[in-house]
């Protein structure tokens, strides 16, 4: 098989226009219900709280630009690693990883519920473009777009494909290497950790939440350093506070000091995450060089390198936001509320289908051949609602059980 083979055959298209298979594959995930609904979703701080944060949509074409730029200087084909940012977070529920959480633990008799997963189950399934195969997408790029390419086990929290979703995921993953991600997979991870990690710290600052003063405090900065290997990195709070120390300590971070909203002010912070995207990013094109040489990249030729060092500051960087931002003063009883309504979202919902649920997903509940899968039928639509509407869904649902 070649990459660019479809699950689903599909009529020749004109080739007067002469675009490749992988820039169609572009095209239809632009095009898609689930990429135009990410505008409504969550990434850190909720949707519509700030017009300058980021949405799950403008961060998933941010992914798709570093990664194109990496694809490039790597010699992959810039549309596929392109795509794979556009679709990374199709999959993710209203209220980001939260949200994710909440449905994983409420869907476990079907299997569990991750946004990867789900990514995969709406662009080979679920998006309405070739029936029965979603957007029925080519081989190379439906593998770019597998951050974790296994299947749920015990004690796992990430993996790529649910088991009924088994026979596209064997097709396109026939002959690679068990568990390996490829290249271009690889560019679009670390696009999307370089991405969030800085994007994130620049909405923090500018909605007042991170406050780069504060690690001035000795204490501040051992605290953080204490909750960044706890949650993102494999390094010892000392290692990492000797990265924070000498990260602080460069000229760019002075862009961060003091931050007041002014014209001037955002100058600065733009120059600072320019700065850090450009410099996380180029680090890792270096280092694969190095390793592989001149020649172009794709595939399984080649694994993306990323120093220690850089995936030390990126860690970091995300420990801000998750310092400042989602543990701040109130975010609890936020996260918790939001769990509310998706749990019982989901039991109403199993209460009330199929006549509540909408035109795409009751055909799929009377479908269904057993109550696991009617759950999963039920977990899908509410993975596929903006946060908005999540809300608006639960407010009328919950009201008419009452």
């Amino acid at each position: 098989m070649t990459g660019d083979e479809r699950f689903v055959a599909e009529p020749t298209k004109d080739p007067g226009t002469g675009r490749t298979p992988f820039q169609r594959d572009r095209a239809r995930v632009l095009h898609s219900a689930g990429f135009r609904r990410l505008a409504a979703k969550t990434q850190v701080i909720t949707a519509g709280e700030d017009d300058f944060l980021r949405t799950r949509l403008t961060h998933s074409l941010e992914v798709a630009q570093i990664a194109r730029e990496m694809g490039v200087a790597l010699g992959a084909d810039p549309d596929v690693v392109d795509t794979a940012g556009l679709a990374h977070d199709l999959g993710h529920p209203p209220f980001g990883h939260n949200g994710e959480d909440a449905l994983n633990e409420v869907a476990d008799a079907a299997g569990g519920f991750e946004g990867n997963a789900q990514t995969l189950r709406v662009v080979s399934r679920l998006e309405a473009k070739v029936p029965g195969a979603g957007l029925n997408l080519t081989r190379a790029t439906l593998d770019a777009v597998t951050k974790y390419p296994w299947e749920r086990t015990p004690g796992t929290r990430k993996f790529g494909v649910y088991t009924d979703d088994l026979p596209v995921f064997q097709w396109y993953r026939r002959g690679a290497p068990a568990s390996r991600k490829c290249l271009e997979a690889q560019v679009m991870d670390w696009a999307d950790d370089v991405a969030y990690s800085v994007h994130d710290l620049e909405d923090g600052v500018h909605a007042g939440h991170v406050k780069v003063e504060a690690l001035r405090d000795p204490d501040e900065r051992r605290a953080l350093c204490a909750d960044v290997a706890r949650w993102y990195s494999p390094e010892s709070p000392d290692d990492l506070l000797e990265v924070l120390t000498e990260l602080l300590a460069e000229p760019v971070v002075d862009g961060l000091i003091g931050y007041d909203g002014s014209h001037p002010a955002q100058a600065r912070l733009k120059q600072v995450t320019s700065a850090l995207v450009g410099r996380l990013s180029a680090v890792a094109v270096r280092a694969t060089r190095e390793v592989a040489g001149p020649e172009p990249l794709a595939g399984y030729a080649a694994d993306l390198v990323v120093p220690r060092r850089a995936r030390a500051e990126c860690a970091l960087l995300k420990g801000l936001a998750l310092r400042y931002v989602m543990n701040r003063p109130g975010a609890r009883e936020r996260y918790e509320w939001q769990r509310e309504v998706l749990t019982t979202l989901v039991d109403a919902l199993l209460r009330r289908a199929p006549d509540a649920l909408d035109p795409v997903f009751a055909p799929l509940w009377k479908a269904a051949s057993d109550d696991a899968a009617r759950l999963r039928v039920v977990v899908d639509q509410v993975a596929s609602l903006t946060d908005p509407a999540a809300v608006a869904w639960h407010a009328r649902l919950v009201k008419e059980l009452r």
